[in-house]
This record gives structure tokens, C-alpha cells and sequence, in this order.
């Protein structure tokens, strides 16, 4: 990794121009030249946090792509600061860049749990499934401090409500008692995101995410609860990860995961800016062969907003990664699958406690 003017602890090395800014800055030569002599940081390396108190926070998804239909999301921005992050370009419809803003400018929903519960009481809802992080990570850095996440849990559970989770965190172990309880009446799919086996490469795409060993372990401790646990090797990145999916579908196995599911890297709006300048400074020996290889599987861009194609890439890459994953649940995860989500219970608790009439 080259070390010129790589930011530790942080995936983006800067912050792009926000497309819905009318103006926007740079850092010029010349004030770079005279942070260094006077011996100044020229950046704020701090993480920020921003109370805010939106109106909803039960999110219908469009997306036919993503598995969910609805989502809910008590952070906006991630701390984690994993470099390929598609939400990072949702943080500039609030004013902030999708590079190092993502990553420290963190906002938080304070009446998330307010909201959430006023969706579930209403009598126009019907039980469908809610995924926690659809967009952030619901246990990133400073839901350790806040619990917000573990109040929305007791939140669905107080009312017998199906969830999901996509999480990469080892936090989720903390709030197993809830889980547990959930899962006692199907009302709870974990999703763990690991992307590779090696330490080495988690750092440098994933700064501040939890180590492999405890997302490994995660894996194991909610299996041995009963509570359904599944792996997203997302995202597959070529020449960077792309050669350890049948070890880590093996290991997953091993560790009581239910199954694996996968998308392919994309680079949408300002991530192919962010991403190629990362690659440039934390790998600059295969950047340019990782960046056509990107390229190659979606038609010739970085960027691929199409429907169906989108998340699993298309040509002969994307088809080896398919028939890898195929022989991957033969071999490891085969007779596996999920229990489905019970939406019929949250009707009976609809005011927070069963009907007896």
C-alpha cells in the first residue's frame, strides 16, 4: 500500500464535489503547501454527529434488485467507511459529500424508535418485513453509545413485527436476548456481511468495520442461538476478493450460516471518483487492471444503473462468479434455507399487547 497521503482509518481519501451544490471548493496547491510548512492538518479528521428528527422512517424500496420492500435506517452516513458503499452517494441529497463527509458526518435519527412504533400501530399497516440498514449499518460506531438499534428491536418485537438485519458489525452479539426472542416466533432474518477471509484485505476496503474473526464469530454465536443467520459476500470486487468465494462459503458453512448471497462491485454517481482515487493510493500495482476489470463487466463503465444487471454484472467474469456461488451452496450449504417470516402474528399486538376478544 502506498502511504503518500493515505488517510488512515478512513476508506475515502476525499471529498468529492456534491452534485446538488451549487458551488463547491477545492483544496488548492498552494494552501496544501502551507498546512504542511506551518505543520497544520488541512482536514478535519474528526467524526461529527448531527441530531435530526425526520417525519417517517419506514422506507417503501422501488429497487426490484435488493430483496426488501421496505426498510428503515436510524443512521444516515456510516462510519465504517467501507470504500465501494452505494449509500454513499444518498448522503448528498442532505448536503454533504459522499466521500469523507460520508464517513464523518454522521446523522442521527433521534425519533426513530417514535416513528417506527406510530408505523406499526397504524391501522392502514399490514405486516410486511422491515430490513434494518438497507442503506447504513444499524450497529456502526455510535450505536454502542445511543442503542437506538436495540430499542427499535424491542420495538418489533413489543409488537410481534417481522424484521431483517444487514449488519458487518459484531455489536448485533449484545443484543442477542432480543434476537433470541424474536426468533422464537420467526420474526427475525440476520444477514452478516463478510467480504473476505483476510485481515489484511478487510482493512484497507472496510477501515472500521469489525475484524473478520468477529464476524465469524458472530456467525456462530447467533447459530448457536437459533436465530437464522445468512452471509452477503458483497461486494465481489475482481482481483481483490474475487478469488476467495468458495473458501469463505466453506467457512461460513462450518459456522452455522444458512446460506450466502452476493452482489457484484458498481460504482454508481460519485463512488467511481472515490473508488479510483482509493485504488490509486492503497493499491496503485493492480489499480488500473481492477478498474477495467469493473469496466469490462458492466458493458464498459464503472457506472451501471440497469435493473436486473446491475448488481450481478454481466460477460465472463459475472458467470464464473455465478457458477462459483452455484457450487458453493451444492457443496456447503445444500438441504439449508431459511425459515420464512411470520407476518401473521402483528395483527393480534397491534396495540403493543395480544387481543384476548
Amino acid at each position: 500500500m502506498s502511504s503518500e497521503e493515505f488517510i488512515k482509518g478512513r476508506g475515502a481519501q476525499l471529498n468529492v464535489s456534491n452534485r446538488f451544490n451549487e458551488l463547491s471548493h477545492e483544496d488548492r496547491d498552494d494552501f496544501l503547501n502551507y498546512c504542511a510548512a506551518e505543520g497544520d492538518e488541512f482536514r478535519e479528521s474528526k467524526t461529527t454527529i448531527i441530531e435530526t428528527f425526520p417525519k417517517s422512517i419506514v422506507n417503501k424500496v422501488a429497487s426490484p434488485d435488493v430483496g426488501m420492500d421496505y426498510s428503515l435506517n436510524p443512521y444516515q452516513g456510516c462510519e465504517h467507511g467501507c470504500i465501494y458503499c452505494y449509500a454513499r452517494n444518498s448522503h448528498e441529497y442532505w448536503g454533504y459529500s459522499a466521500g469523507l463527509d460520508f464517513e464523518q458526518k454522521i446523522l442521527v435519527k433521534r425519533n426513530a424508535v417514535e416513528l417506527l412504533e406510530k408505523k406499526l400501530k397504524s391501522k392502514s399497516w399490514e405486516a410486511k418485513p422491515i430490513v434494518l440498514s438497507g442503506n447504513t449499518d444499524c450497529y456502526q460506531p455510535i450505536e454502542k453509545k445511543l442503542k437506538i438499534t436495540r430499542s427499535l428491536l424491542q420495538t418489533f418485537l413489543k409488537y410481534r413485527h417481522p424484521v431483517g438485519m444487514i449488519t458487518k458489525n459484531a455489536l448485533i452479539q449484545r443484543d442477542i436476548d432480543i434476537l433470541r426472542e424474536l426468533a422464537q416466533d420467526n420474526l427475525i432474518h440476520v444477514s452478516l456481511s463478510i467480504t473476505s477471509l483476510k485481515e489484511e484485505t478487510r482493512r484497507i476496503l472496510e477501515p472500521r468495520t469489525a475484524s473478520i474473526k468477529k464476524r465469524l464469530e458472530t456467525v456462530e454465536k447467533l447459530s448457536a442461538a437459533n436465530i437464522p443467520v445468512s452471509v452477503m459476500m458483497a461486494p465481489i470486487i475482481p482481483s481483490i476478493n474475487s478469488h476467495e468465494i468458495m473458501p469463505l462459503v466453506k467457512e461460513i458453512a462450518e459456522r452455522g450460516a444458512l446460506g450466502v448471497g452476493y452482489t457484484i462491485v458498481r460504482l454508481n454517481g460519485s463512488i467511481g471518483q472515490i473508488f479510483s482515487d482509493w485504488i490509486r493510493k492503497a493499491m496503485p500495482d493492480r489499480a488500473e487492471k481492477v478498474l477495467h476489470q469493473i469496466e469490462h463487466i458492466h458493458g464498459g463503465s464503472l457506472n451501471d444503473s440497469r435493473f436486473g444487471t446491475r448488481m450481478k454484472g454481466e460477460g465472463e467474469f459475472a458467470d464464473q462468479v455465478k457458477q462459483q456461488f452455484k457450487i458453493a451452496r451444492k457443496l456447503y450449504l445444500k438441504d439449508r434455507e431459511r425459515p420464512k417470516l411470520n407476518c401473521k402474528l402483528h395483527e393480534e399486538y397491534k396495540d403493543g399487547q395480544m387481543k384476548l376478544f
